[in-house]
């Protein structure tokens, strides 16, 4: 076996030493393929990891940076040389929470507004004291059998209860004005068991009772009082004309009625509290229909029941129309208690009324008779003396431009109406046809007087 002599040992060596570093710095030094080879499906996390067992602190800072510039360098697109933009979460989180608490603000305002209003119908605050007369007649009440129990439980027969029917009674109570919120009244009587507690007979009730209260006056214990049942007020009556029907009928006094119609107060849009001591300020207003009342009711509650019935005969467009018309709601009311006065049918309210219209628009006095007469109620026929037409009233429709002061009657439905739709027309005169009973429309004096010439007004008799 021959041996290398000591310079071949070293100079093998050497070669070894530097080959070793050779390879040592060829596996250490990355190039971009070599990066990329690495990165290939791989994601950051497992190739940081990897970094991070390299124990060479130097070897690992350059396979970092290396690995991070090539992954940067394949995922750069167009979108990330765009301008940054600031993220806007923070400002619609800051508009939405003011959102959210004006929603909640707002709620909370609303249902405050509908508790305090159902509060006010149940405990009656803030109402006026009007008085009503009811009638809860037996087609409001119904038998019920139930079973009756000892103090052990046990069944020992049965009972027919007289139930009132709450529906119809909350209703009854809300057309009377007394209440406000009929469905607010069936909880409550269903709470109370009040359908067991109420019983037929009539009733006078105020608006400033409770529901409490309500309930109680509608017992027996309360006091039933003879019904005067079905009296009838034609459309076309006078205040004064009613007022005396009701106290021939035994209901109350005519005294206790204009007192009561001068000086209650009743709580209505549709009349003006500065008229307050003048009676007649509810003339008009009192509505003619059929009405039940009981002996020795209150004469409030018996004007109330007749305004409760107008009140319900309005609807939100009549104060339009009369805007329209270039009037106010009670000069409605006055042109229609004329038109109900002279009209001798339905047909001729419409056009009656655009007379009345046409002769106020052009400046004209009215000249309806029936204005004049209503301060001389005894007056009968048709030809009115001439004392009368010289009269200087208010009145005096003849003398006077405008409209009286008051209506002159009551009216019906039918004339309201005419008075808010009144037809278009040319005419600015009309007069009683003596053989049909109606009348007759012009649009000239000329005309008008050639056919009042050809009438025989002195022997008509309606």
């Amino acid at each position: 076996m021959i041996e290398p002599n000591n310079n071949e040992n070293v100079n093998q060596n050497n070669t070894t030493a530097a080959e070793t570093t050779e390879n040592a710095e060829n596996n250490n030094s990355l190039s971009p393929d070599s990066s990329s080879d690495i990165t290939e499906g791989k994601s950051l996390v497992d190739i940081f990891d990897e970094a991070d067992q390299c124990a060479d602190n130097e070897i690992k800072n350059e396979l970092v940076g290396a690995v991070e510039q090539a992954y940067y360098d394949d995922e750069l697109e167009e979108r990330d040389y765009r301008p940054i933009r600031f993220s806007r979460s923070g400002r619609l989180g800051c508009l939405g929470g003011i959102m959210y608490a004006t929603f909640i603000l707002c709620l909370s305002v609303a249902l405050a507004c509908f508790a305090w209003m159902a509060a006010c119908d149940v405990l009656a605050l803030n109402k006026g004291d009007n008085k009503m007369s009811i009638v809860l007649s037996d087609e409001y009440f119904s038998e019920e059998e139930v079973d009756v129990f000892d103090d052990e439980g046990n069944k020992i027969g049965t009972e027919t209860l007289l139930l009132a029917d709450i529906s119809a009674v909350s209703q009854l109570l809300r057309d009377n004005g007394i209440i406000e919120y009929p469905w607010l009244f069936k909880i409550f009587a269903q709470v109370s068991n009040a359908d067991k507690k109420i019983d037929p007979g009539t009733y006078e009730l105020s608006t400033r009772y409770d529901y409490r209260a309500l309930v109680k006056n509608l017992q027996q214990t309360a006091g039933v009082k003879e019904i005067r049942q079905g009296i009838t007020f034609p459309e076309g009556y006078t205040m004064a004309q009613i007022f005396n029907k009701l106290e021939a009928e035994g209901v109350c006094s005519a005294a206790d009625l204009y007192d009561a119609a001068a000086n209650y107060h009743y709580d209505f849009s549709f009349l003006d509290d500065s008229t307050l001591g003048d009676a007649k300020r509810l003339e008009g207003y009192i509505f003619p229909n059929t009405y039940d009342f009981y002996v020795g009711e209150s004469a409030s509650s018996v004007i109330s029941k007749f305004l409760n019935t107008f009140h319900r005969q309005l609807y939100a467009d009549m104060y339009q129309l009369c805007n329209n018309l270039g009037i106010t709601f009670y000069d409605a009311v006055k042109i229609a208690s004329m038109i109900e006065k002279e009209a001798a049918n339905d047909e001729e309210r419409a056009i009656i009324a655009s007379v009345i219209f046409n002769r106020l628009y052009s400046g004209m006095t009215l000249g309806i008779d029936a204005t004049i007469l209503y301060e001389h109620p005894e007056h009968i026929g048709v030809q009115i003396p001439t004392e009368i037409l010289q009269e200087d009233s208010p009145y005096n429709t003849h003398l006077r431009t405008g409209l009286p002061p008051t209506p002159i009657c009551n009216p019906g439905l039918a004339s309201l109406e005419a008075a808010l739709h009144p037809a278009s027309t040319s005419y600015y005169y009309y007069a009683l046809d003596t053989e049909t009973g109606t009348h007759r429309f012009f649009q000239n004096y000329n005309e008008f007087q050639n056919f009042i010439n050809t009438q025989d007004y002195d022997n008509y008799t309606p």
